[in-house]
C-alpha cells in the first residue's frame, strides 16, 4: 500500500507547483481566450449607461500593456485623456480580494461605482462583503495594490 501512495505523494508536489505558475501575473486583468482587458467591456460605457456595453475591435486603446476595446469614439477618446479615472481599480483585478490582501480574477460583469472610481469583482458576494464598508474596503485595497502591484508584470 505505502509503494502505491508514496510515488503518488511525490507528485502532489509539482502538481501544487504547476498550479502556482498559472496564477495571476498581469498588472492589467485580461481575458485569458482574448488577451482583452474587462473581458473587451468598453469602460467608459460602467460610467455612463444603464449597463457595460461591449467594445468593438476597430476601437481598441492599449492601456498598461493590455488592450482595451470601445463602444463608440468619444469613449476611446475620453479613456485616452483620463485613463486612470476610466480603468478598473486594481488593473481590474478582485476588489475585495485585493482589500484582503491577495490579487484575483474578477469578472466584468460584477462590478460596482464608488467614488466615480470603477470595481470590480470576483464574486456577488464579494461585491456584497465591499458594500458593507465600501471606504474601509478601498483604502485596504489600496494599500495591498500598491505593494501586490510591484510583483505584477506590463505586458
Amino acid at each position: 500500500m505505502i509503494a502505491l501512495v508514496l510515488p503518488l505523494l511525490g507528485l502532489f508536489p509539482a502538481m501544487v507547483g504547476e498550479s502556482a505558475a498559472q496564477s495571476v501575473t498581469s498588472y492589467v486583468l485580461s481575458d485569458p481566450l482574448t488577451g482583452l482587458a474587462i473581458g473587451g467591456m468598453d469602460p467608459v460605457s460602467y460610467f455612463t449607461e444603464p449597463a457595460p456595453l461591449p467594445g468593438r475591435p476597430e476601437l481598441e486603446q492599449e492601456w498598461m500593456g493590455a488592450p482595451f476595446l470601445f463602444a463608440s469614439e468619444a469613449n476611446r477618446d475620453i479613456f485616452q485623456r483620463n485613463p486612470e479615472i476610466y480603468a478598473p481599480q486594481y488593473g481590474g483585478h478582485g476588489a475585495m480580494s485585493m482589500a484582503r490582501g491577495f490579487v484575483s480574477d474578477a469578472d466584468p460583469a460584477i462590478y460596482t461605482l464608488f467614488k466615480q472610481r470603477l470595481f470590480l469583482f470576483y464574486s456577488a458576494a464579494n461585491r456584497e462583503a465591499f458594500l458593507l464598508a465600501p471606504d474601509a474596503a478601498a483604502i485596504r485595497g489600496g494599500e495591498h495594490w500598491q505593494v501586490l502591484s510591484k510583483n505584477l508584470s506590463i505586458r
